[in-house]
C-alpha cells in the first residue's frame, strides 16, 4: 500500500463527504494510493469528476503533454495577467517531477521549462514574469534550466521577482532573467554547493546491529551511511562541490554579465544578501514592492530593449501613494546613480568609464567588483559582530581596505579580536578572510 498516511484517511473510516466527490477524489488517487487500477460498485463517477481528479499531466522535457492538455482545454498552464507569463518558482526545486508541483511544496525544472516553452510560442504573451520564492533544491537539471531561461530572454523579456527569497538554485534561474527585483527584505544568492553524509555506525553499534556490504567495484560503496567517511572520499567529494560551485558562478555570470561576473561571484563565498545590499553586490537590480514592480513591468512598452536592465523607474512604495524621489528613496538609488547601468549590453571590448564619489575615474566593472569586495567585507564584518551598511559604504567611497581598518579598529576598541580569533570555527582547507588574517595579526602581536 503506497502513501500509507492517505490511505488510512480515506478508507475503512467514517467519512464527511458527497459520495460522487469521494469517488471522484479516490478514482484519480486511488491507483497511486493502491498500487493498481480500483473499481467502484454502486455508485456511478461521472466523467468530468474523474477527469478533474486525474493525475496531472506530465512535463517531460520531450514529451510535454502538460502542455497539450492546456491547450485542447483552451487554457495555458500559467497565469496570464495582462499579457505576462506568471511562471511560479517556489519551495524545493527538484530534477523531475510528473506535475508543476502546485501545493506541494516542490517544483520541478522540466515543469518550469514546459510553461516557459509554452510562453515563448503564444502570440498572447508578450513577457515572462518569474515569481520565485524558493531557498534552492538539486543541482541535476538546474544549469540547463538556467540555460533555457537565458536563451528565453533574447525573445521575450524575463523579469525575475523575488517574493523573499532566491537562493542557491532558485538563485541559478533568477540569475539568468533580464532583470531582478527583490523587496527590502528580499534574500538572493548563496553561490555554492552542500552535501551531507550521515554516518550511522555509531548508533547501529549501540543497537548490536551490523551492517554487511558486499559491492563489486571499489567506488561502489562510497559515502554509504554505515561507516564513517573515509577521508579519501571526502576529498573527492569536496573536489566534485568545487567543480559544481565554479559551474554555478559561471552560470551566474553568464546570465548577470557586467553586473556580477565570474569571479565576484566566487568571491561572495555562498553569502546571502538582503535588500540594498544584494543590489551594491550586483546579485540584484532593483529594490521594488513586487506587486507594484510587476504592474510597470506589465505596462512598458511592447518594443522596449528585452535586454535592457535598467527597466522603468520603480520604487517600494504602494501605488495608490506619491512616489519618493527616485535619489532619496534608499541607499541602493544612490549607488545606482553613482553607477549607471548600461541600456544595452556593450561590446566585450568596450571599455564605460563611470566618474566615482571622491573624483577618480573607473570603468564599470572595476566600479563593480569594487562594490562586490566591499558587501563581502561588510558580511564578514557581520559575523564577526561589526553592523557596517554596505550601500552606504559603497555610495561614500570607501575603499575595501579602509573598511578593513575600520572593522579591525572597532574590533580592537571593544577587546574583542583575540576572542573571535579564538571562538571562530576552521572549515577543513579554508582560507581565513582578509579580516580575520588581519585580525589575528593584531592579536599576535599585541601578546609580543
Amino acid at each position: 500500500m503506497h502513501h500509507a498516511q492517505i490511505a488510512q484517511r480515506a478508507f475503512n473510516t467514517p467519512l464527511m463527504v458527497d459520495p460522487a466527490k469521494a469517488l471522484a477524489f479516490l478514482s484519480g488517487l486511488g491507483p497511486r494510493i493502491t498500487g493498481q487500477e480500483i473499481t467502484f460498485r454502486g455508485l456511478e463517477v461521472q466523467t468530468e469528476d474523474q477527469a478533474a481528479a486525474a493525475l496531472p499531466a506530465r512535463a517531460s522535457l520531450f514529451g510535454n503533454d502538460l502542455t497539450r492538455r492546456h491547450q485542447r482545454n483552451g487554457s495555458q498552464p500559467y497565469a496570464v495577467i495582462d499579457g505576462i507569463a506568471v511562471i511560479e518558482i517556489a519551495g524545493t526545486l527538484v530534477h523531475r517531477g510528473a506535475w508543476i508541483g502546485q501545493s506541494s511544496g516542490l517544483t520541478s525544472y522540466e515543469g518550469i521549462a514546459a510553461q516557459l516553452q509554452a510562453a515563448l510560442v503564444d502570440p498572447a504573451v508578450h513577457g515572462i514574469a518569474l515569481d520565485i520564492d524558493s531557498f534552492g533544491g538539486e543541482v541535476a537539471g538546474a544549469f540547463d534550466l538556467a540555460d533555457r531561461i537565458r536563451a528565453a530572454r533574447a525573445q521575450k523579456p524575463v523579469h525575475a521577482f523575488v517574493t523573499e527569497h532566491a537562493l542557491s538554485a532558485g538563485y541559478v534561474l533568477a540569475s539568468q532573467a533580464n532583470r531582478i527585483i527583490l523587496p527590502r527584505t528580499g534574500a538572493v544568492g548563496s553561490i555554492g554547493v552542500v552535501a551531507l553524509h550521515t554516518d550511522m555506525s555509531g548508533a547501529l553499534d549501540q543497537k548490536g546491529i551490523g551492517v554487511t556490504l558486499i559491492h563489486a567495484g571499489l567506488h561502489k560503496i562510497d559515502a554509504n551511511p554505515y561507516q564513517p567517511l573515509p577521508e579519501a572520499v571526502r576529498d573527492q567529494m569536496q573536489r566534485e562541490l568545487e567543480v559544481v560551485r565554479f559551474l554555478f558562478a559561471e552560470t551566474v555570470a553568464a546570465g548577470r554579465g557586467d553586473q556580477l561576473t565570474h569571479a565576484a561571484a566566487l568571491a561572495t563565498e555562498a553569502a546571502v544578501f538582503r535588500g540594498a545590499n544584494a543590489i551594491a553586490a550586483g546579485l540584484a537590480d532593483e529594490l521594488a514592492d513586487p506587486v507594484s514592480a510587476f504592474r510597470a513591468f506589465a505596462a512598458a512598452p511592447r518594443g522596449s530593449n528585452p535586454t535592457s536592465r535598467k527597466g522603468p523607474q520603480m520604487t517600494t512604495a504602494p501605488t495608490d501613494t506619491p512616489a519618493p524621489d527616485p535619489v532619496a528613496a534608499s541607499p541602493a538609488a544612490t549607488v545606482e546613480a553613482a553607477v549607471t547601468p548600461i541600456t544595452t549590453e556593450p561590446p566585450a571590448a568596450a571599455v564605460v568609464a563611470v566618474s566615482t564619489p571622491d573624483g577618480a575615474t573607473m570603468t564599470a566593472d572595476a566600479v563593480r567588483t569594487e562594490a562586490a569586495e566591499v558587501a563581502q567585507v561588510c558580511a564578514q564584518a557581520a559575523r564577526l559582530g561589526v553592523q557596517i551598511d554596505a550601500a552606504d559604504a559603497v555610495t561614500s567611497g570607501l575603499k575595501p581596505e579602509a573598511l578593513r581598518a575600520r572593522v579591525l579598529a572597532e574590533l580592537a576598541a571593544c577587546s574583542d579580536a583575540a576572542g573571535i580569533i579564538a571562538s571562530a570555527p576552521a572549515a577543513t582547507g579554508a582560507k581565513d578572510s582578509p579580516i580575520i588574517a588581519a585580525a589575528r595579526k593584531a592579536a599576535t602581536d599585541a601578546k609580543r
